[in-house]
């Protein structure tokens, strides 16, 4: 588990840095040898300690081999110089996932791709739990997005019962995304911030097929709704005349009233009218 330490302030060993590097010299040069070398050592023993931590950065300390802490302190710092020193950031990082090839719910082969945010939180689980953290963040980031692709189906017209379907959840298939990545990506100490899915099409070779099932499906629906317009118009249409008494018309003339007006209501081009210069049933 990540532990956080407090060095101690690098300014007072760079001022002793610069004291010992002159008063070795001078040492040397008062022919002191054996107090010069001393100075030296002692001069390197404390260079050595001096580390500088930039922002959104930390260090984590090993001590032959044994984790002693993490630094997420910024500035100029010194530490036991005989520890070892890995450097990580703490920045967030951009994901732009390639696009995957992969078959939905319903078996259909789509192509999918996301962008994913995400950071470092816990720099142990990050630099001795994973070999890579980075390579380990695509590979799994890739994996969870193959999963989401396999657990929803591409629309409602392939599951109709569908809770959540790729192409209309929204939020809720990005909500989905992210804390699958959240799961995956604990292990190594990395916490997702943001979750997107960027790109998301039906493979190339069911993508003309899929179009024209969805313009039949729209033209279906259009049209279902153009029938159900004329029949109340043609229901309203004889009411009309029968409670008026404009005319009076048999069962065989409102079926061909009937056949007419719908023939008019629905039909997609402008009716061309045929004028009948005689009686009612000439």
């Amino acid at each position: 588990m990540e532990k956080i330490i407090q060095p101690m302030s690098g300014y007072l060993a760079f001022v002793l840095c610069i004291l010992t590097a002159l008063a070795a010299g001078y040492a040397f040069f008062a022919g002191w040898e054996v107090a010069g070398v001393i100075l030296i050592v002692l001069f390197i023993f404390i260079t050595k300690g001096i580390m500088i931590v930039n922002p959104n950065h930390a260090r984590v300390l090993t001590f032959f081999g044994k984790y002693v802490g993490s630094v997420k302190q910024n500035g100029l710092l010194w530490i036991n110089p005989l520890y070892g020193s890995h450097r990580i950031s703490l920045r967030a990082n951009n994901l732009n996932g390639q696009t995957l090839k992969v078959n939905d719910k319903m078996g259909n082969p789509i192509e999918i791709a996301a962008v994913i945010v995400w950071q470092v939180s816990d720099t142990y689980k990050a630099v001795f739990e994973v070999e890579g953290y980075q390579q380990y963040v695509q590979i799994q980031s890739e994996a969870a997005v193959r999963h989401l692709a396999t657990s929803c189906p591409y629309d409602r017209m392939e599951d109709e019962n569908a809770d959540i379907t790729l192409r209309d959840g929204g939020e809720k298939v990005n909500d989905m995304l992210e804390q699958e990545l959240n799961a995956r990506l604990a292990a190594a100490g990395i916490t997702v911030k943001e979750a997107r899915i960027s790109h998301l099409a039906y493979a190339p070779e069911i993508a003309g097929a899929m179009l024209q099932r969805q313009q039949a499906t729209a033209i279906v629906a259009a049209r279902s709704k153009i029938v159900e317009g004329a029949v109340g118009m043609v229901e309203m249409a004889l009411e009309q005349l029968s409670r008026k008494q404009i005319v009076t018309l048999d069962e065989e003339r409102k079926a061909a009233m009937v056949s007419n007006l719908m023939v008019v209501l629905c039909g997609e081009k402008a009716a061309t009218p045929v004028l009948n210069t005689g009686s009612l049933y000439q």
